[in-house]
């Protein structure tokens, strides 16, 4: 098979799909590989790195022409549209709930689209999860940032200090997100909260933190009671290929206190607050009400070394998958890549993005 990674042109966005060692191994497997010119610059590496690996350095007319298989970091934007023919595949983050035009396009095109974030095995998203990891790592390091009194927040030290309370975060759901922001908010000496609709990944956190993480579920009761002390606000509400339900009103945006900060990880899907709104790096906060709003969108992004060469480690055994049997092979022998196909030959074939978009639901086994 024929694998494009082209670069990728989101505002900021530093990722690379595959790393050199990864191509190296596709190169191995008997496949061709065509990287574009710079793909790998933001994250460290050069394309002679990628050429010592054997891949095929070309231009993005190139490689979109010639490959069957796409694999990107983040989805596909509309000056990226032109590009694509109808019937290719493209692998990457997706996020299709959000962006009704993203989809249009696919189905128009009839391109395959694979999302890295709805795949599943064995009741886990692999493939959403080290970005996510990395994701709620750096929340708290965000919001801890923009806390300070020169950014408008409340001038509260996260850690607090002697005889001085610390500031309180606030976590919204206890998955990959919500755990790895509740461990550092707690590492930082925050008081840390969090609210999660399932009892047992907050039976995890008091076991793993010995009570030093507070957990209570995720209801409109708790939410209201808890908001207005939090200084720092994490949403990690994750409906996999869904639109994340909207967790903070207007109205309880008026209840927090003047300063605070929400950072809303799951702003890519439409995120937990109804005025949260994407944005980039290089202007990544905004304030309504008083509250600082940081929601950019590829958060990752801003650690592309690290966030590459996790990203590869996991996506690479799909990858080898998909280009050793082709796609319509792949989906069909495995399991976990035929739950990443949302569209498929004109159709949506995720039920889930399908009931957020209004669009009729097409199961590729009933083919």
């Amino acid at each position: 098979m024929i694998i494009g990674i082209p670069k990728e042109i989101k505002k900021e966005e530093y990722r690379v799909a595959v790393t050199p060692a990864g191509v190296a191994e596709l190169k191995q497997d008997g496949h061709t590989v065509l990287i574009e010119t710079g793909a790998g610059e933001g994250s460290g590496f050069s394309d002679d790195d990628y050429l010592t690996a054997d891949a095929d350095i070309v231009d993005r007319e190139a490689l979109f022409d010639k490959s069957g298989l796409i694999v990107k970091v983040k989805e596909p934007l509309p000056d990226e549209y032109g590009f694509f023919r109808e019937g290719q595949a493209v692998f990457t983050y997706l996020h299709l709930a959000s962006n009704r035009p993203l989809t249009d396009f696919l189905l128009r095109k009839k391109i395959t689209g694979l999302a890295y974030e709805t795949l599943e095995k064995e009741g886990t998203l692999p493939l959403l999860a080290p970005m996510s990891e990395i994701a709620g790592r750096m929340a708290p390091l965000a919001g801890a940032f923009y806390l300070q009194k020169v950014h408008g927040g409340t001038g509260v030290l996260p850690s607090g200090t002697t005889a001085v309370r610390p500031a309180k975060a606030l976590i919204l759901g206890a998955g990959v997100v919500g755990f790895n922001a509740a461990r550092i908010s707690a590492g930082i000496g925050m008081d840390a909260v969090v609210l999660n609709r399932g009892a047992d990944k907050l039976r995890r956190i008091d076991e793993l933190f010995l009570g030093r993480i507070k957990t209570l579920p995720l209801t409109g009761y708790h939410i209201r009671q808890e908001l207005p002390a939090a200084d720092i606000v994490i949403g990690a509400v994750l409906v996999p290929g869904g639109k994340t339900p909207v967790l903070i009103t207007r109205e309880l945006l008026r209840t927090m206190k003047k300063g605070a900060v929400i950072v809303d990880v799951s702003v890519d899907q439409g995120g937990c607050a109804t005025t949260s709104r994407p944005t980039t790096h290089d202007n990544p906060v905004y304030e309504v009400d008083g509250i600082i709003h940081y929601t950019v969108a590829n958060m990752p992004g801003a650690y592309p070394r690290t966030s590459t060469l996790a990203l590869t480690n996991a996506t690479l055994p799909y990858i080898r998958t998909i280009a050793k049997y082709g796609v319509e092979e792949a989906i069909r022998k495995d399991l976990s890549i035929k739950s990443s196909v949302n569209t498929y030959k004109g159709e949506i074939t995720n039920r889930t993005v399908a009931e957020d978009a209004g669009i009729s639901y097409k199961s590729i086994g009933s083919r």
